[in-house]
């Protein structure tokens, strides 16, 4: 090992050394060049035998004209997705890793190992990884403890690769569906988000946060104007902070994250990438966070070449990193750059220190000096626990919007099924876009995948002569790259070059075949939705974001022909974002939403369709009544809707709905604290939900609440608790709600979270719209409360 000569261990390489010591001692042996080598990534396509290329993109990792063992030599802090960056079977991935590892630990004069990151949103996003739902599944499934589950099992196959990072979750709260990044979101609301959030987080790093979840992005990129990506944010503190800050705060405060990565956008003028009183008062202070700051790939360059706000390369890094970031991510473009700008007295070396020293104790903490290295033989991406646990997911996610009576399908064998779509026999269909196979496609490479779709799931459990197959049309008809909009604008003058337009299908000749085998069939199942696709590749995703709620293509087209011969029409709707049907959501027999149900969708799907299983998931957004709704929330302010309402405002499905096979009754409320103090009070309360059908079911109990009185305009509903409890037919469940006072806060004008005295309105209902029990509860006392640092943010339900 190349360490300086001594015949005595350095204190930071004694395992049993206080973090702070090696920290400390570290830091006192490194040259400029080592601090700043530990600022900045490497993107490269990694080789077992050393020989490392580099990957260059226009839009995140330019050729700088450095070589490669020159930038090496001095170490380096992340490597930037080693086994997703292209397709490389697992193993081979991991050995190649050791070897770049090997170089930093044995050949850079102090032997600092690298930290290495992946995607994980939806499972690792690297060859032969299990392929999870999307996040909106995650919150469609109402049950925090099976999202820490996936947590879990993401987390365990990412240790099993060597990977030290996660880029993942995203905290972003869903306010436009026309954003493309929608389906990487858990809805709408930050409260469903925040716990969803942390039980992610938890499983994802386990207790030893020996891997670090990171959450994204900070802050409010969903909000950008119209709903594009990149777009300005224009927010006011109070709903940024209530709104769009209250997950990230959860999650750190919760679940000690270990990361967070700045979001690409500004707010007001100022990029959160230099946004200082975002990433060190707030995160940082106020909040107590002690973790990573990693950039979003390219932002730090973006605040020169797009932003504006940086001369050249060297200020656009001294501005972020004196705001407080951490780790340029996915390269090296600004940080080598770090010296210049330490030159120009545009930073100090105490503020890379400080930078440098975090970076360094998150290598310590996940014990990386003493576990560098991976064990390829012992790399588990793919095994029974993982799929079952994607498969129960999928079943869990699914929400039934509309069912008259055709569901669920009949299995005597005498039921003709007409399967009908674009979607219905398409793998990529059931993914989201921050999955392996999706990514690839930009790429240009293919990856074969052994997904079972819904049609041949049907096939299997009806059998093949009971099913009649008409694709109908195509959403996209070759997938491709999409048009050139990373990272933002895009000029008036190229709409005609390789048009997202272009990629979308127009053609209807099929759409007459479809109706026939309607015809011929005593039920149609119509698969529509969209395609994930990152910049435009796909109809959803990063970058495709869209101006219409319609669903893309002649998709609608196809639903009314279907419709039109009088067949009972079950609607299947898969992606990232909920759509309308043109009007037709009346005279659909059944309706249903599976957002992005990974790899075991099309089996969850086929068996929920069929009745083996029930459906148990609800709306984590609202389906807006038109694209002209939106921005459409549950919890908007009295007047959103407008004098005279307007009609087309609102949501047919709204957040929190969905049906079952069966039905449930609420009643008995009975209020054990409807008075609480506003010091440190709870509010406690049960209730009865009763299974007044005959078969076993899930309820999502959802328990909302109103100020009715207070100092700033109040939103008119907000979810405070929920529970999924499993109900026998003909049986009574319990619940009993714990909710604390803490929990009514909203922010002031000093930016301080403060409860105010006076009554709230309780409302007990299976949805936002459905209320069924209703009660006043009163905090008691005389003065406003500013909340502490750790408030209490969650509330309880319990089955007594």
């Amino acid at each position: 090992m190349a360490l300086e000569e001594s015949h005595e261990l350095p204190v930071y390489r004694r395992a049993d050394a206080p973090t702070d010591a090696r920290v400390a001692d570290l830091l006192a042996r490194m040259t400029i060049d080592e601090k700043i080598a530990q600022l900045h990534a490497v993107w490269l396509k990694l080789s077992a035998d050393g020989h490392h290329a580099w990957r260059t993109e226009d839009f995140a990792q330019r050729d700088t004209g450095v070589p490669l063992d020159t930038l090496l030599r001095y170490g380096v802090g992340q490597v930037t997705r080693p086994l997703g960056t292209h397709t490389v079977d697992p193993k081979e991935g991991v050995k190649a890793l050791n070897a770049l590892q090997r170089q930093m630990v044995e050949e850079t004069r102090l032997g600092i190992p690298v930290m290495a990151h992946e995607e994980c949103l939806v499972g690792l996003m690297i060859k032969d990884a299990t392929l999870f739902p999307s996040p909106l599944n995650y919150a469609a499934t109402w049950n925090a403890s099976l999202i820490k589950r996936v947590g879990k099992m993401i987390g365990e196959q990412a240790r099993s690769i060597g990977c030290h990072q996660g880029l993942a979750p995203v905290l972003d709260v869903s306010h436009d569906p026309r954003w493309g990044r929608t389906e990487e979101t858990f809805g709408e609301d930050p409260y469903l988000v925040g716990v969803m959030a942390c039980h992610y987080v938890a499983g994802l790093q386990g207790e030893r946060r020996d891997l670090l979840a990171t959450l994204k992005h900070f802050v409010a990129h969903s909000a950008s104007e119209g709903a594009r990506n990149h777009a300005p944010v224009h927010v006011g503190p109070r709903e940024l902070n209530d709104t769009y800050m209250l997950p990230f705060e959860m999650a750190v405060k919760l679940a000690h994250a270990g990361s967070v990565m700045p979001a690409y956008h500004d707010i007001d003028g100022v990029p959160c990438h230099t946004n200082q009183p975002l990433l060190q008062r707030v995160l940082r202070e106020k909040w107590g966070f002690d973790g990573l700051i990693v950039a979003d790939y390219a932002a730090v360059n973006l605040l020169y070449t797009h932003h504006g706000v940086a001369r050249d390369a060297a200020e656009a890094a001294a501005q972020s990193f004196n705001a407080g970031l951490d780790v340029e991510l996915p390269g090296h473009e600004c940080a080598l750059h770090l010296k210049e700008a330490l030159a120009r007295g545009e930073i100090s070396e105490a503020t890379i220190d400080a930078a440098v020293t975090r970076v360094l104790r998150a290598k310590f903490d996940i014990g990386l000096f003493e576990h560098p290295y991976a064990d390829p033989e012992r790399v588990n991406l793919r095994s029974n626990a993982a799929l079952d646990l994607a498969h129960e997911v999928a079943l869990e996610s699914a929400v039934l919007l509309r069912n008259d009576g055709v569901l669920p399908l009949a299995c005597d064998g005498k039921q003709k099924v007409a399967v009908i779509g674009p979607t219905a026999d398409d793998p990529l269909a059931l993914l989201a876009g921050y999955s392996f196979p999706v990514h690839l496609i930009n790429s240009g490479e293919t990856s074969n995948s052994s997904i079972t779709t819904p049609l041949q799931a049907l096939r299997d459990l009806l059998g093949h002569a009971q099913i009649i197959y008409e694709k109908g049309c195509a959403i996209i008809e070759e997938r491709r790259a999409g048009a050139p909009v990373f990272p933002g604008d895009v000029s008036l003058d190229t709409r005609d070059v390789n048009s997202h337009d272009e990629l979308i299908s127009t053609d209807t000749s099929r759409l007459a075949l479809a109706a026939q085998a309607a015809r011929d069939a005593d039920v149609a199942v119509v698969c529509v939705g969209d395609l994930s696709g990152l910049f435009q590749s796909g109809t959803v995703g990063e970058g495709s974001d869209t101006d219409s709620l319609a669903l893309p293509g002649v998709q609608q087209a196809l639903v009314d022909a279907v419709i039109a011969t009088g067949t009972p029409t079950v609607v299947v709707m898969t992606g990232g974002r909920p759509y309308n049907l043109g009007g037709q959501e009346e005279r659909v027999a059944a309706q249903v939403m599976a957002f992005a149900p990974g790899e075991k969708g099309g089996i969850a799907l086929a068996e929920l369709l069929t009745g083996r299983a029930g459906f148990s998931g609800r709306l984590p957004l609202s389906v807006p009544a038109s694209a002209g709704a939106v921005p459409y929330v549950y919890n908007h302010r009295l007047k959103s809707a407008g004098t005279p309402v307007a009609r087309h405002f609102g949501s047919r499905y709204p957040f929190g709905f969905g049906l079952t096979y069966t039905s449930f009754a609420y009643g008995d409320l009975q209020l054990t604290a409807a008075n609480a103090p506003i010091a440190d009070g709870t509010f406690e309360f049960s209730f009865s939900v009763e299974n007044i059908g005959a078969r076993r079911g899930d309820e999502v109990v959802q328990i909302y609440v109103r100020d009715r009185l207070a100092s700033t305009s109040r939103p008119v509903k907000e979810l405070k608790a929920f529970a999924r409890v499993t109900v026998e037919p003909q049986a009574k469940a319990r619940l009993r709600v714990r909710l604390p006072v803490d929990m009514l806060n909203f922010t002031d004008g000093n930016g301080e979270r403060i409860v105010e005295p006076g009554e709230f309105e309780l409302m007990i209902g299976s949805s936002s719209r459905d209320i069924h029990l209703n009660a006043t509860l009163t905090v008691t006392g005389q003065a406003t409360r500013v909340l502490e640092r750790n408030w209490r943010m969650v509330s309880d339900v319990q089955a007594i």
